[in-house]
């Protein structure tokens, strides 16, 4: 089972250019629901738009190598060690939905184009980390929806309660999960359950790569472009800051607000919020 490729014996009854053509189309479907996501939610407009009002604030001009550098940061710390996450559960949690993931699809894919034509041998390798790929995600996704999830300190939201939001690790979830299942039975002979949960599979797969505008996927593709925009605005000194509030018991501050001093003593007007209101009489 984890050394066999799983799609090998599909070639029997589906061709591979059928199975090529399709990994294609769910490429095509991330590639556009990202793009519709991003002119939907106009992230790219306000990236833009952003990045022009930084460098009016700019107080030193960035160079070329320090961008680089900036640039390396954030693949090392944001993107390979999701070190948004304070959480160290969750974070762990997203490292394993991360890598497993790409290991998922990565060795989907090679599988699929190079690995399906009658004389071509499978390295073991590649097998391999696609079941390591598919139980990392598992693990990491139940992890998460199980016992983090249902955290008050993180969401708190209860594990049957599903939102829009939710489509991306459901439907992940179920691709792993159904994929681990189909390969196992393929393994023990059992031919007709195995065709039954490859079409699942294929279904859950496709609800994943075809649900990119619904869903959080896109946020894997501009989520770095908002962590070195915001590294590069600390950089250069344009993080637009709030105005410093003054000390309200000066001399200065009093001179120039004279009606603050009143709004400061021990008893001050009630100003709408029921501050000055009688305490209720009770009977």
């Amino acid at each position: 089972m984890l050394t066999t490729n799983p799609f090998s014996e599909l070639t029997a009854y589906i061709p591979a250019g059928v199975m090529q053509a399709y990994v294609v189309l769910m490429f095509i479907f991330v590639a556009g629901g990202t793009v519709l996501d991003m002119l939907h939610k106009k992230s790219a407009k306000y990236f833009f738009e952003h990045a022009k009002r930084s460098q009016k604030l700019a107080k030193r001009k960035l160079g070329g190598g320090e961008k680089a550098s900036l640039a390396v940061k954030v693949l090392t710390n944001e993107v390979m060690a999701a070190a948004e996450f304070a959480n160290p559960r969750r974070r762990m949690s997203h490292l394993l939905l991360m890598y497993g993931f790409i290991l998922f699809v990565v060795t989907t894919a090679i599988m699929i184009f190079g690995y399906l034509g009658a004389d071509s041998k499978t390295p073991v390798l590649l097998p391999l980390l696609w079941h390591l790929g598919a139980l990392m995600v598992c693990i990491g996704g139940y992890w998460f929806w199980f016992s983090i999830r249902v955290d008050v300190s993180a969401e708190g939201h209860p594990w049957y309660k599903v939102e829009r939001d939710d489509v991306f690790i459901l439907s992940l979830l179920a691709t792993t999960t159904l994929a681990l299942i189909w390969s196992f039975l393929q393994a023990v002979g059992a031919a007709f359950t195995a065709d039954i949960f490859f079409i699942l599979f294929i279904i859950a797969a496709t609800v994943l790569f075809t649900t990119v505008f619904f869903s959080k996927f896109a946020h894997m593709f501009y989520k770095p472009a908002a962590a070195f925009n915001k590294r590069v605005i600390w950089a250069d000194g344009s993080r637009e800051r709030l105005p410093d509030i003054p000390d309200l018991s000066s001399a200065e501050t009093k001179q120039r607000f004279p009606d603050i001093p009143k709004y400061m003593g021990e008893n001050p007007p009630n100003m709408g919020l029921g501050i000055n209101r009688e305490p209720p009489q009770h009977y």
